[in-house]
């Protein structure tokens, strides 16, 4: 991705507090052709506003944590800075005009790519930006033009597109079944309008969650796609990160998604890449209950040190260790998280940013903390600096 020479840059605030879905919504703006500035809830959102005047478009998911959701942010932004265009986007609610700020324009997710590209340059211009396809990246997997899934191989499209049907029908047979019990019940009417109410709120708690974790596949084969230097490799990056999503989703339904276990997330994520239990993978640390949210970063994130590991570095050979040791500092109630790597070959530095790579830095913006890569003579090292209560509570 280039600039135009002494053309000015549009910037495009995007604010999203899920790591993959923010990121997705990166690659549309930057797809767009305009610069994307990072946000992951509404506070930050504001702060960036308060320091700078470059900023042209809001694109803002509506469900986030924080002193305010996106909605209400819209409104602060379109009350404070008229000038500053508004994108609304929720995979839960829709929004009538009355509710939206003036001129402001809403999507549900999943996101239509191509659609969200065409609306941010109605918006705001046709883009400063040119993109650059890299040349080692085969036509069929380049996703810079649109859609990831619209450039998927078949096989990948059909998979998808049955999971996502499997998911729909989950979802009727849900409504279908939750009634049934209630007739078979014998609840009286009164009883059952309550129970109906209760059913309903359910019903769209799982809309919810089953709409965002198909804009959350959607993303991660997009990505994937944009960086493999083949079907094969997009293949295999694919379905080890739906395997990841999957293994974090497994343990949430454990705990019925409230607070989970930090050791158990670790060991969950890379309990499949320790080959027979044998031992390669050691790990230490105090554990705690830490969100759904940081569940997910953690396990997607652990994935992708794995992943990278296996293919190059300590357990690509026989005698590779990796030591995973953490430590909680008392008096700034910070977890300092190291991910260390022995014994494997020769590490380098990569000569152009993967979305795995991007998924790795992503989590300490994700968490309000600082993530270091380090490509030492030894190893590898990744170390995650946060605050304690990015893990336990919603910021």
């Amino acid at each position: 991705m280039a600039s135009d020479s002494g053309a000015p840059t549009t910037n495009v605030l995007v604010v999203e507090d899920e790591m993959v879905l923010r990121m997705r919504a990166v690659d549309i703006v930057e797809d767009a052709g305009f610069t994307a500035v990072e946000a992951i809830n509404a506070d930050e959102a504001l702060a960036i506003l308060e320091t700078r005047s470059d900023i042209s478009l809001l694109f803002s998911d509506i469900q986030m944590p924080g002193t305010m959701d996106g909605l209400k942010l819209a409104h602060a932004v379109h009350d404070r800075w008229p000038e500053i265009k508004i994108i609304l986007v929720s995979g839960q609610i829709k929004l009538t005009d009355a509710e939206k700020p003036t001129d402001s324009r809403f999507f549900g997710k999943p996101l239509d790519v191509k659609r969200m590209i065409n609306e941010l340059q109605q918006m705001a211009g046709a883009g400063t930006l040119k993109i650059i396809v890299d040349p080692s990246v085969p036509a069929e997997l380049d996703t810079t033009a649109g859609s990831g899934l619209a450039h998927m191989p078949p096989g990948l499209q059909e998979l998808l597109a049955a999971e996502n049907t499997d998911l729909r029908l989950l979802l009727q047979q849900a409504e279908i079944d939750a009634t049934a019990l209630l007739v078979q019940a014998g609840i009286e009417a009164r009883e059952r309008e309550a129970a109906d109410k209760l059913q309903q709120l359910i019903l769209d708690e799982l809309h919810h969650r089953i709409k965002n974790t198909l804009a959350t596949v959607g993303a991660i084969a997009s990505q994937s796609l944009r960086t493999a230097p083949s079907i094969k490799h997009a293949e295999q990056a694919i379905e080890g990160r739906l395997a990841a999503l999957g293994r974090a989703h497994d343990l949430l339904m454990q705990v019925s998604w409230a607070n989970a276990s930090l050791l158990e997330t670790i060991r969950g994520a890379t309990t499949p890449y320790d080959a027979q239990g044998v031992g390669r993978i050691s790990m230490e640390g105090p554990d705690i209950a830490i969100t759904s949210a940081a569940v997910i970063a953690l396990s997607m994130t652990f994935n992708e040190l794995c992943t990278n590991t296996t293919k190059f570095g300590a357990l690509s050979v026989p005698a590779g260790r990796i030591e995973i040791e953490w430590k909680i500092d008392d008096e700034g109630q910070r977890l300092q998280l190291t991910w260390r790597e022995s014994g494997g070959p020769p590490v380098a530095a990569p000569t152009r940013r993967s979305f795995g790579t991007r998924m790795i830095g992503s989590l300490g913006q994700q968490l309000n903390g600082e993530v270091r890569l380090a490509y030492e003579p030894s190893g590898f090292v990744y170390t995650l600096d946060v605050p304690v209560s990015a893990l336990t509570a919603k910021p």
